[in-house]
């Protein structure tokens, strides 16, 4: 009897062994540096290859395998650019360690492989949304401006060149998680959409970085080269509508195992065409403008990144932005038919920004224990001569006068970032300086008002505007189970000082403010299965006022419309709130989000009119009540066949918007509507077409309601020489709707429209050489430019 329970006792046991969930643990590492290798994929499986279970190594190269599997099972490794290994296991416990794996690195010839995803796609982190912008030939020839139309959530607006993300404006644009002094429009059409290879949309941006951007921020990742030796790229290409623009760009780059050499340049130059036509319904007056943008954009980087050893990197590079341009605008103005005023003027513009960085990284363990700093420092200057003509009817009076506008800025930014794995965790902490100033001066012998509505012989004025914050931030993340959580603080001082004077050194006005904020963020991320996640996020931003919208000195966007900034103005602080569900399918997935902000201290326009000429107005900016904007947001990807790629997304949003309209506060309810659609289509090896198409419903704003409209787009793709080549033929705006129409009726009748040069036809050429191996790198150090820590 007592040896048939101990029987029955050792079979209960060694089922219940069985019975329990075995766990397969172990780490991945390259066979020669030793470091691990974070997102390789392991496969489980039986000996009739039928996939147990799968998983993927973390930041270290760890993983675990928790499936109920076979006594005897084979482990599968795979990464891009290594040798798939593949292990037997016999488990003979429940729990096994099979130690490290080393994984070997192969060189693979560059025409077999797409560095690149084929179509744009998604992916929702805990903190952000990643769009891989992919191979989308309708992009082909564009800047980084003109693409952002074709990323959800996010619209451009060609009239004023803001950029807004889900309904809202005051984003924040990061490159490479770093800002610029040029215009956040500027910068983006200095990047050619080739170099980028990723878009960063960041809705509820954690600790780590700058609260500015009431709305997020957008971060632009360009490409880093992954090919051992020297290797390069050229691209040149042409497009014609109603007048002619041509591009170039050249790539190269020198790579060894611990030295990475690259520099690029890019030019585009030609002419570009806008006319405007403004219909003023109660005095019967008509206004045209005529404007034409003869320019030459040059933008010039080159740096490296050298591993010193295992444990230091230091990074460096230099970039160097020249934008010339001879903007001319023919305007004409009639009153019931009779023309009133012709004002042809020529503006000189001259933009640089030169900027200088260099970064420093230590690791002090192979685990992502490390610490890094880096120091930024980069110039702006903006110099503008516009040489201006108003030509009055029936006399025929000539009045002319010369603008001479100096626009300087000044930044230096330095952060120090550490950061420390903990149990299935990790903590961050940095500190952050950033330094800004801005010199604003005009010179003219226009009659203007300066910031009043009282005209003084002569509006030759000075400002400056000096801002210093000061920040350190805290943020701890860990994973639990099927749960992930971030959390942080962000710590701001806050200083600005304003100062308004004429050329005689007299002060007009100035502007201080000295303040502390603390700025929370908290992430939750939940994945009942590998098909499907949940996320949820909250943080606290804020949205200065920007040098345009603070400045006293005066634009003139037509002779009626006269603009000029508040220095009064407040920040506007927004909490944010989302969540978000991702569904994984056979052959392709969908997203879904809900977001709601709530902001306080509202920036809005102000529009008056003159006095003496009721036609004037003035346009400033001021403080408001609180506002909301809420709304959804979808995205779907789905591969019907092994030739077709179909992918659409679409957002729904409402928001409140309110302003000042000769001295009468105004609100408005906005509510929008947008949907993309992208179809590629594989026809051969070496033939590829793209159609893809955008619509956004009615938009009303304080003063305009912009009518709905739609666009169509069409691209092929052609590889030749071995995929060496490639030839891009480019079709936009098809059927030539792109065109923005506008009315209002407030402060008085009015409609109009902006006809642009968007229905184009490109056509380029691309040719890589070089040594063609192609060297894969880790997903750790893929992703080292996709900001590590306090920058921005």
């Amino acid at each position: 009897m007592k040896k048939l329970i101990i029987l029955i006792l050792l079979v209960c046991i060694h089922g219940y062994s069985y019975a329990q969930v075995a766990k397969i643990t172990g780490k991945v590492v390259d066979s020669k540096s030793k470091s691990p290798l974070s997102y390789v994929t392991i496969s489980c499986r039986d000996a009739n290859n039928k996939i147990i279970d799968g998983t993927v190594t973390n930041e270290k190269g760890e993983f675990i395998l928790k499936k109920k599997p076979k006594k005897k099972v084979f482990l599968n490794f795979q990464f891009i650019g290594y040798t798939t290994q593949t292990k037997e296991i016999e488990l003979n416990s429940t729990n096994l360690n099979i130690g490290v794996i080393y994984l070997q690195e192969h060189l693979t010839n560059i025409d077999e492989i797409e560095i690149q995803a084929k179509t744009t796609t998604i992916t929702q982190k805990i903190d952000r949304k990643i769009v891989n912008v992919g191979n989308d030939l309708t992009t082909a020839g564009t800047n980084a401006f003109e693409m952002l139309q074709n990323v959800p959530s996010v619209d451009i607006n060609y009239l004023n060149n803001e950029i807004t993300f889900r309904g809202s404006a005051g984003v924040l644009i990061l490159i490479d998680g770093k800002p610029s002094n040029l215009s956040s429009s500027q910068l983006l059409k200095s990047i050619p959409s080739s170099t980028i290879k990723s878009v960063e949309l960041i809705s509820n941006p954690s600790a780590k970085y700058n609260p500015e951007g009431m709305s997020g921020i957008i971060n632009i990742i360009l490409k880093k080269n992954a090919i051992i030796g020297f290797n390069g790229s050229v691209t040149t290409g042409i497009e014609h509508s109603k007048n002619t623009r041509l591009n170039t760009n050249l790539n190269l780059n020198y790579k060894t195992g611990s030295f990475n050499f690259y520099t690029n340049y890019n030019k585009d130059w030609g002419d570009l065409e806008t006319d405007y036509h403004l219909n003023r319904n109660d005095k019967n007056i008509t206004q045209f403008l005529d404007h034409l943008d003869k320019y030459s954009d040059h933008n010039f980087k080159i740096g490296a990144d050298i591993n010193l050893n295992k444990k230091n990197t230091l990074s460096l590079y230099t970039s160097q932005y020249f934008s010339y341009s001879d903007f001319y605008t023919n305007g004409f103005i009639h009153e019931n038919n009779a023309l009133k005023l012709h004002t042809p003027n020529l503006s000189v513009y001259s933009y640089s920004e030169s900027a200088y960085n260099i970064d420093y990284k230590l690791n002090l363990d192979d685990k992502g224990h490390s610490f890094e700093i880096e120091l930024n420092y980069s110039i702006n200057k903006n110099p503008e001569n516009s040489t201006n003509k108003e030509i009055l009817n029936p006399n025929s009076k000539l009045y002319n006068y010369n603008n001479n506008i100096t626009d300087n800025r000044n930044t230096w930014l330095i952060n120090l970032d550490y950061t420390k794995p903990l149990a299935k965790g990790k903590l961050e902490l940095g500190v952050e300086a950033r330094i800004h100033s801005t010199f604003n001066q005009i010179l003219t012998d226009q009659e203007i008002a300066i910031a009043t509505t009282v005209n003084t012989p002569k509006g030759n004025t000075r400002f400056s505007y000096d801002r210093n914050i000061y920040s350190g931030y805290l943020n701890y993340n860990k994973d639990f189970k099927k749960f992930s959580f971030q959390t942080g603080l962000r710590f701001e001082q806050f200083n600005v000082d304003g100062l308004f004077k004429n050329t005689q050194q007299t002060t007009l006005d100035n502007y201080s403010d000295d303040t502390f904020n603390i700025y929370p963020s908290a992430y939750l991320s939940y994945s009942p299965s590998e098909k499907n996640q949940f996320q949820a996020s909250y943080s606290n931003r804020v949205n200065r006022p920007s040098i345009e919208q603070v400045t006293p000195i005066q634009e003139f966007t037509s002779p009626y419309i006269i603009s000029f900034g508040n220095q009064k103005l407040t920040p506007q602080y927004t909490n944010s709130f989302e969540v978000n569900y991702t569904r994984s399918l056979t052959n392709g997935y969908l997203t879904f989000g809900l977001f709601y902000r709530k902001t306080s201290d509202k920036i809005g326009k102000n529009i008056t009119l003159n006095q003496v000429d009721k036609n004037i107005q003035y346009i400033s900016y001021q403080n408001y009540n609180n506002s909301d904007s809420y709304g959804l947001e979808g995205y779907a990807s789905l591969k019907p066949t092994k030739w077709w790629t179909f992918s659409s997304s679409f957002s729904l949003y409402i928001q409140d918007k309110f302003g000042l309209l000769n001295n009468k506060q105004t609100s408005v309810k906005n509510t929008v509507f947008r949907a993309n659609i992208s179809n590629n289509f594989k026809i051969s090896k070496k033939l590829k077409l793209q159609i893809s198409g955008l619509y956004k419903s009615k938009s009303e704003g304080i003063q305009f309601t912009v009518s709905p409209f739609y666009t169509i787009n069409a691209a092929l793709k052609l590889s030749i020489l071995k995929n060496k080549a490639a030839i891009k033929l480019r079709a936009s705006d098809i059927f030539n709707t792109l065109n923005y129409t506008f009315s209002s009726t407030n402060p008085y009748s009015q409609n109009g429209h902006y006809i642009l040069e968007r229905n184009t036809l490109y056509l380029e050429f691309l040719y890589k050489f070089g040594t063609n191996k192609s060297k894969k790198r880790n997903r750790k150090e893929r992703d080292k430019n996709e900001t590590s820590g306090g920058l921005f």
